[in-house]
């Protein structure tokens, strides 16, 4: 999943807006989360509403947006502190797939 082996992946807590593209969500985690965006690690963004995410990284010279949009339901509201949460990856699936992984959560169930 992650483009090398000592990779992060990095939530930004903040509200994204979904127009920015790779200068934008670059200068973001540069100005926002004080972080080097061309490092190799991975940057998640949500939109208000959370139902946007968006994923920078560099690789190979370049970088790489990675996006979703959910047709129904939203991503997890995720608690943290300094605008920036670290996360693995099994929490970044968790995210992607609309589970909760924070003591304390729980996903409505449909009956």
């Amino acid at each position: 999943m992650l483009s090398s082996t000592n990779a992060r992946i990095w939530l930004y807590l903040g509200i994204a807006d979904m127009r920015k593209q790779f200068d934008g969500l670059a200068a973001l985690v540069k100005h926002q989360m004080q972080l080097p965006a061309h490092a190799g690690d991975w940057f998640v963004f949500v939109n208000r509403k959370r139902t946007m995410m968006k994923v920078l990284y560099y690789h190979q010279g370049g970088y790489c947006l990675w996006s979703k949009r959910l047709e129904r339901g939203t991503f997890a509201k995720v608690a943290g502190n300094d605008g920036k949460l670290s996360l693995n990856a099994a929490q970044l699936q968790c995210l992607i797939d609309g589970i909760y992984w924070q003591k304390g959560k729980q996903n409505k169930r449909l009956k």
